[in-house]
């Protein structure tokens, strides 16, 4: 018997047990970030490739590759048209190609829809856009495990690695997520992707170097473009690294990535509401690093939650719905937007599945709030710690509860923006002006 249809809690029950739960007033609130970034970033990769140890590694003619992937990167599109306008100055033919493992549900059209939602188009980047998910064989890293890059950056002249240096969500390491795991996973497709992540995230930062290191060996990688954002998920950094200096230079990069990266000031939290997920704001959807929903024991930080309300999930993620299965409380909106098939080839890829569960659903926001409250233990119900956030990529402006008004008085990285209220829903029981950015409500 099917019991599901398009009526979330067909018969009331839900909605009187949660009849009673108080949902406190919000205010937002600023913090204060580190704005540091680039102003003129055509200008700044013109800088780098000039650089003799750079402009003498693209011959002229030469077919170059250039990684193109699938991470919410900001200005990537531009930074993509201006490392292919440099190629083309120094005389070579520039060609982008998907570098992002499995993702797109692990397919040819799939992988160059997520460049298209991302701007990355032959007309805006310049260059015609190669996609296949056909890989060859490299060479074999010292565990004996074959290493994987995909078939047209195999035939390529050169290659150069584009790639933002980060922290990555689920395991810690000198190469995180940067130009190592690019060259690995990107490159790799779905099937190096998947090799890499065989042994588990235990073995990650093993894997990543000793895959990377096959590929800088053997596949006619030129040198790396590495991007480094700020905690404004803005273009702090831009540095071309020369394939031989890869290795020493991107953990220094990872660390400077590190203390750029926000964080939510608030670190002891009841209920931390999400108002939206995605591959565009992180790996895992919701950045753990930012809301401290790992789904491995192999990374860790954060804030302290005991409940994560997701609302929604971008329309940038094409269904794929990694990070939903870390949080407790979920809506009828986010679970309509998930399409399986691109997230299970993700996780079965990556060997977790913890982020592809389905958390317990609610017809709206409003029940979705009061779900979580309600299930929280051990906290003062009068006045319930609750930060809410726009995404894990943008935390310069949130709402706080008000019990926890003092905290944020007292802290000198806080500034109150406005007295407390009430949250507001419309008539379907969801937040109203939902999606419009904090800064303009």
């Amino acid at each position: 018997m099917t019991l599901r249809d398009s009526v979330w809690d067909r018969d009331n029950v839900i909605s009187d047990i949660l009849e009673n739960q108080a949902i406190p007033k919000m205010a937002r609130v600023r913090q204060k970030l580190d704005s540091t970034r680039i102003s003129d970033i055509p200008l700044a990769i013109e800088q780098e490739f000039v650089k003799p140890e750079i402009a003498g590694t693209v011959k002229k003619g030469a077919s170059i590759a250039i990684t193109a992937g699938s991470r919410g990167v900001a200005n990537i599109a531009l930074i993509l048209r201006e490392v292919v306008a440099q190629v083309k100055r120094l005389g070579a033919e520039p060609f982008l190609i998907p570098a992002m493992g499995s993702h797109g549900g692990a397919t040819v059209e799939g992988q160059l829809e997520i460049l298209n939602g991302l701007g990355i188009t032959e007309e805006a980047v310049g260059a015609p856009i190669k996609s296949s998910m056909t890989v060859v064989p490299i060479g074999t890293q010292e565990d004996g495990k074959t290493v994987y890059i995909d078939s047209f950056a195999e035939k390529a002249d050169g290659i150069i690695i584009v790639g933002r240096i980060k922290p990555h969500t689920c395991f810690r390491g000198p190469f995180e997520s940067g130009l190592y795991k690019m060259m690995v996973i990107g490159l790799g497709k779905q099937k190096g992707a998947e090799a890499c992540h065989e042994e588990g995230f235990g073995r990650m930062a093993h894997n990543i170097k000793t895959f990377g290191d096959v590929i800088l060996k053997e596949a006619p990688i030129l040198f790396g473009v590495a991007i480094v954002e700020n905690a404004f998920d803005d273009t702090a950094i831009i540095e071309a690294i020369p394939r031989w200096d890869i290795p020493e230079r991107e953990p220094v990069l990872l660390e400077k990535s590190r203390a750029l990266m926000p964080s939510i000031a608030i670190r002891d939290i009841d209920v931390l509401i999400v108002d939206t997920i995605g591959k565009n704001f992180s790996g895992d959807g919701m950045d753990p690093n930012i809301t401290g929903s790992f789904c491995t024991p192999f990374a860790s930080g954060g804030p302290t939650v005991q409940r994560y309300v997701v609302l929604d999930l971008s329309e940038e993620s094409h269904g794929n719905s990694i990070g939903a299965g870390m949080a407790d409380v979920g809506t009828k909106r986010l679970f309509d937007k998930i399409d399986f098939d691109a997230a299970y080839p993700n996780a079965l890829t990556c060997t977790v599945v913890m982020g592809v569960r389905i958390p317990m659903i609610m017809k709206n926001d409003q029940t979705a709030i009061r779900a979580a409250l309600f299930t929280c233990v051990d906290i003062d119900v009068d006045a319930p710690r609750i930060v809410r956030i726009p995404n894990s990529s943008h935390i310069e402006t949130i709402y706080v509860s008000e019990g926890l008004k003092d905290e944020v008085l007292a802290s000198p990285e806080l500034e109150l923006l406005e007295d407390f209220h009430p949250f507001e829903f419309d008539e379907d029981g969801n937040i109203l002006n939902f999606g419009k950015s904090y800064d303009t409500l």
